[in-house]
């Protein structure tokens, strides 16, 4: 009965919100003879486009009202979002600043600090050759993983300051992706005024296809009784999942590889969850995809993981993969102390949400 009510709030609020409203957005961009594009962030879908000529382009039309919205230049390397609030929009690619509503300033300040660390990174490689890129490739993935977790905390900060204003619907899906996509649900019982904006749901959608998407198997085995792995740790010896599980412990078994970028970036939060949980009951027990040791040790350094890590250095052909029907990592299964598969794919915060669910009783 409450998804239903929900699923239908909803649709009265999208039907509400379809008002026209009329745009008018006019700008200065130095490429002369370069298409610009106006797009609905919502459908994904450029609506219009017409020649910067002179420096200049301009369009009119009219849209829902507070839709996002976004020009966007005929290179894809620069845009600029905006709420059709009805106030007439001025944007300068020269010097990449908006002008219009309160809204949409603010929304074009926020947007320019949190890409800062991305442009810091993007100067840093701008002339890196592919030898300086591979040689200092570690390093790199390490900064990229800070510049994610960067955008990532900025977005959950808009959505705790912001909460009067349309603002955080244009910083959900980075929201989602670091608080879970249960996080929706919380902000719709609340009531925030852009709990029904329907790009917020869009993001939710999205980022669900994304962590679990239906066309695969993320959420296989729940319910089941796990299948025992036997691998060597780095040293040669061999370990079995098995050797974890029970007396009262939930053990999570962490699918990786030193090569996979999301899964280095999912690390530290990991750790933050086995520090935090530890001693409570909780375990971790990496089983890496990778096929050269030594990549793979450095990176159990690198990270600081102190769990147990076993792997076969098969690759893709790890014999976890048609075991789990693992297609992707980084993936996980946790496990409760009767061997039972109770969640996978646990990440960010919803992995502490449920640790917390489990041990603080």
């Amino acid at each position: 009965m409450k998804k239903v009510f929900l699923i239908a709030a909803f649709a009265i609020a999208t039907v509400s919100a379809t008002a026209q409203v009329k745009y008018t957005v006019s700008g200065t961009y130095a490429d002369n003879g370069k298409k610009v594009y106006l797009k609905d962030e919502l459908t994904e879908k450029n609506i219009d486009s017409t020649v910067v000529a002179e420096g200049k382009f301009s369009f009119t039309g009219t849209a829902d009202k507070d839709a996002l919205m976004a020009i966007k230049t005929q290179k894809g390397n620069l845009a600029m979002e905006f709420f059709n609030d009805g106030t007439p929009v001025i944007i300068n690619f020269n010097d990449t600043t908006l002008k219009g509503s309160p809204l949409n300033e603010r929304l074009a300040k926020l947007n320019y600090e949190i890409e800062i660390p991305q442009r810091r990174f993007e100067a840093k490689t701008a002339n890196m050759t592919k030898a300086d890129i591979e040689a200092h490739g570690d390093e790199l993935m390490d900064e990229m993983n800070k510049v994610i977790d960067s955008m990532q905390a900025f977005a959950t900060k808009v959505f705790e300051e912001e909460r009067n204003s349309l603002i955080p619907v244009a910083f959900s899906s980075l929201y989602f992706f670091e608080n879970g996509i249960e996080a929706y649900d919380d902000l719709v019982k609340e009531g925030v005024v852009f709990a029904n904006h329907p790009y917020l749901k869009r993001s939710r959608d999205y980022i669900e296809s994304i962590m679990k998407p239906k066309d695969s198997p993320k959420t296989a085995f729940i319910g089941q009784q796990f299948t025992d792995l036997e691998m060597a740790d780095p040293d040669g010896k061999m370990h079995k999942i098995s050797e974890l599980v029970g007396e009262g412990k939930y053990v999570l078994v962490d699918f990786w590889a030193s090569w996979c970028g999301p899964c280095r970036a999912e690390m530290p939060n990991v750790l933050e969850a086995y520090n935090k949980f530890h001693d409570k009951g909780f375990e971790v027990i990496g089983v890496s995809f990778d096929q050269k040791k030594a990549a793979w040790v450095k990176a159990i350094g690198q990270l600081k993981m102190p769990w147990l890590q076993i792997s076969d250095l098969k690759g893709w052909e790890c014999a976890a993969a048609p075991i789990y029907k693992i297609d992707g990592i980084p993936d996980n299964i946790l496990i409760d102390p009767q061997g039972k598969i109770i969640d996978r794919g646990l990440r960010g915060k919803p992995l502490h949400k449920r640790l917390e669910q489990l041990l603080n009783k």
